[in-house]
């Protein structure tokens, strides 16, 4: 796709705050479109990953504290986690989360929907103009007072 050409000046000018939203808009629709193929959300995309990463450690409370930041939506994690189990991708014994096979089969093919959306984000985009995209918005979350950190 080729993009209009422009002066420093011109894009030096323009508002972060609105292309910063339209990209948010635009990169979590595809990603949430992708996911919902298979009836899921990020926060399931999110529970399913935190729970293959780290087994044994995640309780619902955990769970929540750890991805109700990135959560906004409203949604009610509980039934999040309530339609995993319903689903037989995850179990829960002693207040602890476990991925099934078919759990983690789940979290393969949402991993590779995700993937599909972040190459088709990045055509056009080298690694270092990525990179530097990165740390500008790091950067300006930290001088708004956020947490410029990778997050876990």
């Amino acid at each position: 796709m080729q993009l209009k050409e422009y002066s420093q000046e011109e894009l030096a000018a323009q508002p972060i705050g609105a292309w910063t939203g339209q990209a948010y808009r635009l990169v979590v629709g595809a990603l949430r479109g992708r996911l919902a193929v298979e009836d899921l959300t990020q926060p399931h995309w999110w529970t399913l990953n935190h729970v293959a990463r780290d087994p044994g450690r995640w309780t619902r409370a955990a769970l929540v504290a750890r991805l109700a930041k990135y959560e906004d939506l409203g949604l009610d994690f509980d039934a999040v986690f309530d339609d995993l189990l319903a689903r037989g991708w995850m179990t829960e014994e002693a207040g602890v989360m476990t991925l099934t096979e078919a759990g983690e089969a789940g979290r393969v093919r949402a991993r590779e929907r995700n993937a599909e959306v972040h190459r088709q984000m990045r055509e056009g985009i080298g690694t270092a103009d990525f990179v530097t995209t990165i740390n500008v918005l790091r950067r300006i979350v930290a001088n708004l007072g956020g947490d410029g950190d990778l997050p876990d």
